[in-house]
């Protein structure tokens, strides 16, 4: 099966999953009076008559039939009204995503490579120097709670030196980037201000929001790439003690060639399933790193909607944070193949 036949087939076999995540995000609306799920179609503090509403989205009629109004107003990109964010709930995850896609699209990849090339030096040099320390790494690293090491970072380098403050952006670059928005001197195009500052010709806006992006990037890698390094070293040991290594050394491989063309890439086969749902994790938002260093993502607001029962942005969240993790899952297979060609696709 070719990868475009296969990819295809995966997507179709993706809609029943997404349906079933619809089912499970309905069935906790249903813990809900007709009054409080009014919320998840109109802005309730503005409906004179909610008798109309519930009638109208049929709110008292029986459960599949519920559903169907609810994923009919969903597939209409109708999530709800926000009262904690004061907008749709739609416009508001939209408005949020690029916050913490940023701080994902930076840390990720980094943490990701740096955990894989830590693991196999780890394997490699087994019980050697560079072996205990980064074990040592990966426990502390592992251990630290995410929050403290958070405010530990915030107090050291903003606290004590004054650099890599906390925020998305400073004053004057909001108030650059907003009024330039409204004269139509300046343009949306990613929602990423390092990128949006280079395409709007500012490099001082990417040079702006890079300084506050280093200290939430490095909390993730802090705490994220340990769990990547003891499964990479554990995974290469295993691949390391494979009888096709003997017979690799026996054909006169190098042992550079021994370990990058067929240790590693055999090793790999468990950290990309943790890489793709880490990324993925992060892409739907960071609750404690985003509250410490005051990001303005998903993760944040969720936590605030959570608090104040904001039950339509938990709801749509959820929604979004059920589609990222299929999507994943999907990419994650695909890279299977790549990784190890032994995996035929079907």
């Amino acid at each position: 099966m070719g990868l475009r036949a296969y990819i295809i087939r995966r997507a179709i076999l993706m809609i029943p999953i997404l349906i079933g995540v619809t089912l499970l995000i309905f069935a906790i609306t249903q813990f809900f009076s007709p009054v409080a799920r009014a919320s998840l179609y109109v802005d309730i503090t503005k409906v004179r008559n909610m008798t109309a509403v519930i009638e109208k989205y049929g709110l008292n009629d029986p459960v599949y039939i519920q559903y169907f109004h609810w994923i009919s107003e969903v597939l209409h990109g109708n999530l709800g009204y926000s009262q904690e964010q004061r907008m749709f709930v739609l416009p508001s995850l939209i408005k949020k995503f690029p916050a913490s896609a940023e701080i994902a699209l930076y840390s990720a990849p980094f943490t990701i490579l740096l955990g894989i090339y830590l693991g196999v030096k780890s394997a490699v040099h087994r019980d050697k120097p560079i072996d205990h320390l980064t074990r040592v790494m990966a426990i502390i690293g592992w251990s630290l709670p995410t929050f403290w090491s958070a405010i530990i970072l915030l107090s050291v380098f903003y606290g004590g030196f004054g650099i890599f403050p906390p925020g998305r952006l400073s004053r004057e670059a909001d108030k650059f980037i907003r009024t330039g928005i409204r004269l139509g001197t300046y343009h949306y195009y990613t929602g990423f201000n390092t990128i949006d500052g280079l395409l709007n010709g500012q490099p001082w806006i990417v040079w702006d929001a890079i300084q506050r992006l280093v200290l939430p990037c490095v909390n993730l890698t802090i705490v994220q790439i340990a769990l990547i390094i003891r499964v990479m070293r554990s995974s290469m040991l295993e691949a390391l003690n494979k009888g096709y290594m003997v017979t690799a050394r026996a054909k006169g491989l190098s042992q550079g060639e021994v370990i990058n063309k067929h240790a590693r890439r055999n090793a790999l086969i468990p950290v990309v399933t943790i890489s793709g749902f880490l990324f993925a994790g992060m892409m739907t938002g960071m609750v404690i790193t985003e509250t410490v260093f005051l990001v303005p993502g998903l993760g944040r607001a969720a936590a605030n909607a959570a608090l104040h029962l904001d039950i339509p942005f938990v709801l749509g969240f959820s929604l979004l944070t059920g589609i990222v993790f299929v999507f994943t899952n999907l990419i994650v297979d695909v890279a299977y193949a790549y990784v190890d060609p032994r995996i035929k696709l079907g």
